[in-house]
């Protein structure tokens, strides 16, 4: 769905790290409210997002009836989504809603009763539940299902990557957590060049910090994921080495059809970019 019609607008991995999660923390919490204690906004905002995360697309007053039976109950906590999702004024000062944060979208139409908006976790939304939220494996599992639509590649693939790399899939909180893995250090720990990948990646969608759409986004994601399976979680004090041998690595993409087709597309990519970079280097060499 295109960000004009979420109601919010949202920007690249970049964004997210730079500005999204840091902004995100100071208005609703660097820390599960189950592990620290904050404010009672950051609280309930944690509250609904975790209720988004685990049953997905859900009206205003779909969000209340997921913990309450009362019906005037569920329009008082109605009111109070509505005050999170679009934000408030108070004392002539304007408060940032989680529409406006961009960790919400706008996702359709309910017309089971009256026509009522639809919302569920935007790409960056997904990214604070998993960086913040604390949520276990088991939560983690019902987002992905919940989400398979919004990032095919990787929620959509979840069951066959979990069957592949098991516990390897939960690296997406590295993402969450702002590690882009576009730092020079990288190439000093995988003989695979990760780190001209996860660059070229960063190049590919740097025209998008501000505004992108949400296929684009979800693509960029996926791509870091596949990218930093090759990259160690456990160090030998000699030698570089994969967290996933190569053969495994290779069995994941090869595996699948779609997703070889889809990954080496985007290998393709870096390589045209880096020969022409080269073939410019070149340029410069003294006759």
């Amino acid at each position: 769905m295109p960000s004009n019609e979420q109601g919010t607008v949202y920007g690249n991995l970049h964004a997210y790290k730079m500005f999204t999660r840091p902004t995100a923390q100071r208005l609703f919490g660097a820390y599960s409210f189950r592990k620290k204690s904050g404010t009672k906004h950051h609280e309930n905002s944690q509250r609904l997002l975790e209720i988004l995360a685990l049953n997905g697309t859900l009206t205003t007053w779909g969000m209340a009836k997921t913990h309450i039976n009362s019906s005037s109950a569920i329009r008082t906590k109605e009111k109070e989504n509505r005050r999170l999702l679009v934000g408030r004024m108070a004392r002539g000062k304007h408060t940032i809603g989680l529409l406006e944060s961009g960790l919400v979208v706008k996702d359709g139409k309910s017309f089971a009763k009256a026509p009522a908006d639809q919302y569920r976790l935007s790409l960056h939304g997904v990214l604070y539940c998993l960086d913040v939220l604390d949520l276990s494996d088991k939560q983690i599992d019902t987002m992905a299902e919940k989400y398979s639509s919004v990032l095919p590649m990787v929620f959509g693939k979840w069951d066959y990557l979990k069957s592949n790399v098991g516990n390897e899939v939960y690296k997406l909180k590295n993402l969450a957590s702002g590690l882009f893995m576009d730092n020079v250090q990288i190439s000093k720990i995988s003989n695979f060049p990760v780190y001209e990948l996860m660059t070229y990646l960063n190049v590919k969608y740097q025209q998008n910090f501000e505004q992108i759409e949400e296929e684009d986004l979800a693509n960029q994601i996926s791509i870091w994921f596949y990218t930093n399976l090759l990259v160690p979680t456990k160090f030998r004090t000699t030698g570089k080495h994969s967290s996933l041998e190569v053969k495994q690595w290779k069995k994941i993409i090869h595996g699948n059809d779609l997703i070889k087709t889809w990954y080496y597309d985007f290998v393709n990519e870096a390589i045209r970019f880096y020969n022409n970079r080269f073939t410019k280097l070149k340029k410069l060499e003294k006759k």
